[in-house]
C-alpha cells in the first residue's frame, strides 16, 4: 500500500483542519465513520479523533506527529474514503474493491472560497463576536482593546460563547422584556458581566442581575468593576447560597462551579422560587463519593477513580432527575470539551408541564439509587424535608 502511505503523509505535511474518514470496507468494521479535527488547547496544538459507532461516538487525542499513523491505521483495512480540508488545500482518497489507490486534491480558487465560507461561518456562530464592545473581555485579557481575540485565549473565548449560546437557546423561546436573575457562587470571573452585556446590550432585555459570593473582598471588587462599567442593574452580595433569602419574583438561577453540596442548595433555592430556567455546572461532587457502597455493585468501588467519577455522575443524574420531578425539562450538557476540563456538564433545567407519569419515574430511580448505594444525598433530602417531593 506505498500509494496510500505516500497519499497520506501529504494530506499530513499540509496540516489539515478536518479530516473525514468514511465508507466502511465491511459491516463488522467497528467505527461507522471518523472525524479528526485540530484543536488547540493551553497553547499546544493537537488532533481529536471521533470515532462513530451506531449509538455512540468516542474521543481520543492525538499528537500531531501521530496523524500520519492514525489515518494509515484506519485506511488500511477498515475504510475506503477519506477526505481532508487544510488552509491551502483540499484532499481526496478513494480504495476501489480490487484496492487501487486513487488521491486527488484540489486548490487555488475552490479552497479560497472555502476558506471565506468557513471563515464566516465560525463568525456567525458566535454569539459575542470580535470587534464587540465588552470591557470585561478586555480586562480578562480574551479581547484587545480593539475588540480582537487574543489567540492564546481563543480556548477561553469559544467557552464563555458556549456558555451564552446554552442560555441564549431558552431565551429566543420566548419575547423577554425583563428578567431578575441569581448567580450563586460568582466568584471573581468576568463572566457574569459577560451575561449582563449579552443581556442588556444584545438582547435588549431589562435585567436586574445580583452576584452573591462568600467571600468579602470579591464582592467589593465586582461591586466597584459593575460602578466601572456603569452596569446599573448589576451588584454583588455577601452571602451563603445554603439559606439565602431573596423575597422577590427569581426568572433565572446560575451557578457555575458552586462547589460539591453548594451546587444542591443553589437547585433548591431555585426550585423553591418557582425558577423560570436553571443554568448550573456543578463542581467537585465529593459527597456521594464519601458514603458509596454497595454489595451488588462492588465493581465500581473497588478502584479509588472509577468511584469517583461514578460518584460525581450519579450526582448530576440524581439531580437532574430530581429537577424533572419537581416540573423541570432538564438536560445534560457538555459545556466544554473534555480535553480543556474534566467540569464539563452543565445543567440546563427549564420550567415546564413535565407529565405525572414522567415525573413519578424520574422520582423512583433516584430513590432506587439512593437504595442501592446507601446515599444521603444533599437536595433529595432537602425537597423530602419541605414535602417538595
Amino acid at each position: 500500500m506505498e500509494e496510500l502511505k505516500n497519499a497520506i503523509r501529504e494530506i499530513s505535511n499540509s496540516k489539515p483542519y478536518k479530516i473525514v474518514i468514511s465508507n466502511r470496507k465491511n459491516k463488522d468494521v467497528e467505527y461507522k465513520k471518523i472525524n479528526i479535527n485540530l484543536k488547540e488547547a493551553k497553547g499546544r496544538e493537537f488532533y481529536q479523533v471521533e470515532k462513530f459507532t451506531e449509538k455512540q461516538v468516542f474521543h481520543e487525542n492525538i499528537e500531531i506527529a501521530d496523524l500520519e499513523a492514525k489515518m494509515f491505521e484506519f485506511m488500511e483495512e477498515d475504510f475506503k474514503q477519506l477526505d481532508a480540508w487544510s488552509e491551502e488545500e483540499n484532499f481526496n482518497i478513494k480504495i476501489s474493491k480490487k484496492r487501487k489507490v486513487f488521491f486527488g486534491r484540489k486548490g487555488g480558487k475552490n479552497v479560497s472560497k472555502a476558506k471565506q465560507s468557513k471563515s464566516h461561518n465560525k463568525e456567525k456562530e458566535y454569539i459575542i463576536k470580535e470587534g464587540m464592545d465588552v470591557p470585561a473581555l478586555v480586562d480578562l485579557g480574551v479581547f484587545t482593546k480593539e475588540g480582537k481575540v487574543v489567540k492564546s485565549k481563543y480556548d477561553k473565548y469559544k467557552q464563555i460563547n458556549k456558555f451564552i449560546e446554552l442560555i441564549d437557546h431558552e431565551i429566543r423561546k420566548n419575547d423577554y422584556k425583563e428578567l431578575t436573575i441569581l448567580d450563586f457562587g460568582c466568584g471573581k470571573s468576568y463572566l457574569t458581566f459577560v451575561l449582563y452585556y449579552y443581556f442588556v446590550e444584545i438582547k435588549k432585555i431589562n435585567v436586574k442581575m445580583i452576584g452573591l459570593d462568600l467571600k468579602e473582598d470579591v464582592i467589593n471588587k465586582c461591586n466597584e468593576i459593575a460602578k466601572r462599567y456603569n452596569y446599573e442593574n448589576l451588584h454583588f452580595e455577601l452571602g451563603d447560597i445554603n439559606g439565602y433569602k431573596y423575597n422577590n419574583k427569581v426568572d433565572m438561577v446560575i451557578t457555575l462551579h458552586a462547589c460539591d453540596t453548594a451546587t444542591d442548595y443553589a437547585l433548591y433555592n431555585a426550585i423553591k422560587w418557582n425558577t423560570k430556567m436553571i443554568f448550573s455546572v456543578p463542581c467537585c461532587q465529593h459527597e456521594l463519593n464519601a458514603q458509596m457502597k454497595s454489595e451488588d455493585l462492588s465493581i465500581l468501588t473497588n478502584y479509588g477513580i472509577i468511584q469517583e467519577r461514578v460518584a460525581a455522575l450519579m450526582t448530576d443524574a440524581i439531580r437532574a432527575n430530581l429537577l424533572e420531578s419537581v416540573g423541570y425539562k432538564t438536560q445534560l450538557l457538555e459545556f466544554i470539551d473534555i480535553a480543556h476540563s474534566p467540569k464539563n456538564i452543565l445543567v440546563r433545567a427549564v420550567k415546564s408541564n413535565i407529565s405525572k407519569e414522567k415525573r413519578e419515574k424520574a422520582l423512583k430511580e433516584v430513590d432506587n439509587l439512593i437504595k442501592e448505594f446507601n446515599f444521603d444525598q444533599t437536595l433529595y433530602r432537602l425537597l423530602k424535608e419541605d414535602g417538595l417531593i
